[in-house]
């Protein structure tokens, strides 16, 4: 087959990006540090959207969509929101282009905006100057609003969904009568996160908090997802922020309780990405390609028939085609690829590339035997199995393909997870990749200094570790328990 991939081993970079290329999930586009999302990856990237869309929906939420514009004025009312991103935005300064004497296309200079429009790097402050307009009373809240949308952050090395100036995400936007629900709404929808990524994506996560440092902008607690990859870096897969009532002060936002004074409401922001795109890829791909938990696969079956005669692919498709109609029937995602412009081997190369969780394949003796063979993509074993017991047995095998991927995440992670109590065996541990747990003082310059020297951040302040007396790894200093430290994406 002529789409060869790079061995992980050899280039783990190259490796990510021969698979988003040879499998037709992505490309670079003629907008420097933009993607285009081709018809098969964004085929992944909607079962993912369906699905966290229930989730959503299921506890309260509902879509709605606001301005790609945002005025420059408003982010001036948010201070720590506006340093947060200043860097990143791309600012609209001109709304007309025309023709100059050469007959070029050139921006016409007195078509200058009165105000600068800021391309949505995020919604906080578009979103709390409409709430503004909705909230008046206590019997509007909560307000649980979330948006799917495009956003654009100035990125200078971009990677194809890991890191992109202009990308695809869900964000949330809420609003409560009390601190103690805005923090109960933010930790909904960390265990969201947490159930969607494990269970739909089969990748194995670490949460908790972010510190100071890696805080979001304009948040008062940003709580974490963090996922390792097969190069041993981690990768931040979704954040939930607990905004206090800063946003509702930037922009004045009151409501009348019910014993009639105006409050500030108190504030959530939540939000995952394309860049779980990568998160999928980097954690169970192989050297044959991607490889897809069936939750996702746009396609969990592929029908290939193996024939050396017309009346031989009259049988045998004809088989197929009642084995397809009864899979359909189980709502499994099959194709039927009866093409003759390909040879069985190029599609079995084709499909095991793409991920395609199962591949049945039929010849003139299976047709004899009323039997199938099947290919499993995550063991790439092989197993004939009766027709009589297609429909059960595939159904298994999807859901045994789906648990297995994530066992195999789990254990990945278990034997890259490390512990360190002194630097030395830090720098050590950090240098072989993966999750270090160590004390750390709690302050920025240690943070800062360890960053500095290692390239390790700290990924999250785990919520489900006990706390733990100890000496900062760095510092020597006491500590109360142990972070998370990684080199990330």
């Amino acid at each position: 087959m002529s789409k060869k991939i790079t061995k992980r081993s050899d280039d783990f970079s190259r490796w990510y990006n021969d698979i988003i290329t040879h499998a037709d999930l992505a490309e670079n586009s003629g907008v420097r540090g933009c993607m285009v999302i081709k018809p098969y990856g964004f085929a992944i990237w909607e079962q993912m959207k369906s699905v966290l869309d229930k989730m959503f929906k299921d506890t309260g939420h509902v879509n709605a969509y606001f301005p790609l514009f945002i005025p420059k004025s408003f982010f001036t009312k948010e201070a720590k929101h506006v340093d947060g991103f200043a860097k990143e935005c791309a600012v609209v300064t001109h709304y007309r282009l025309k023709n100059n004497d050469t007959g070029e296309i050139v921006v016409d200079e007195d078509a200058k905006l009165e105000e600068e429009l800021i391309v949505r790097p995020t919604s906080e402050t578009i979103i709390w100057d409409t709430y503004k307009r909705w909230i008046k009373s206590y019997r509007d809240l909560p307000l649980l609003i979330n948006q799917w949308a495009n956003v654009v952050r100035w990125e200078m090395r971009t990677r194809l969904f890991l890191r992109t100036s202009e990308f695809l995400w869900q964000e949330g936007h809420t609003a409560h009568s009390t601190s103690e629900e805005a923090v109960e709404e933010t930790k909904k929808i960390l265990d969201i996160y947490i159930n969607f990524i494990q269970k739909t994506l089969a990748v194995p996560v670490i949460f908790g908090t972010k510190s100071d440092n890696e805080r979001f902008a304009g948040a008062e607690e940003t709580y974490c997802v963090e996922a390792l990859m097969q190069d041993g870096k981690a990768l931040q897969a979704g954040t939930s922020h607990f905004l206090g009532q800063n946003f509702a002060k930037a922009f004045d936002v009151k409501y009348a309780s019910k014993e009639g004074k105006l409050e500030y409401v108190w504030a959530s922001s939540w939000g995952v990405s394309t860049r779980l795109m990568g998160a999928l890829i980097m954690t169970h791909s192989d050297d044959l390609g991607l490889v897809l938990p069936p939750i996702l696969a746009p396609i969990q079956v592929v029908l290939i028939p193996i024939y050396h005669s017309q009346d031989e692919f009259k049988e045998i498709t004809l088989k197929l085609k009642e084995i397809s109609d009864v899979l359909k029937s189980k709502n499994i995602r099959v194709i039927e690829d009866f093409k003759d412009t390909r040879k069985p081997g190029w599609k079995f190369s084709e499909y095991e590339l793409k991920g395609v969780p199962i591949r049945i394949a039929m010849g003139p003796k299976d047709v004899k035997n009323d039997s199938v063979e099947i290919f499993r993509r995550d063991t790439l074993s092989k197993q004939n199995v009766k027709i009589v017991d297609i429909a059960q047995h595939i159904e298994d095998t999807l859901d045994s393909i789906q648990k297995k991927l994530f066992e195999k995440a789990k254990k990945f992670n278990k034997e890259n997870t490390h512990y360190a109590d002194n630097f030395e065996d830090f720098k050590e541990k950090i240098n072989l990749g993966g999750f270090v747990y160590a004390h750390w003082d709690g302050t920025s310059d240690t943070e800062n200094t360890i960053k500095k020297i290692t390239k390790a951040t700290i990924r999250t302040i785990p919520l489900n570790e006990k706390s733990e007396k100890g000496i900062c790894v760095y510092s020597g200093k006491p500590s109360t328990r142990r972070v998370v430290f990684a080199k990330s994406y």
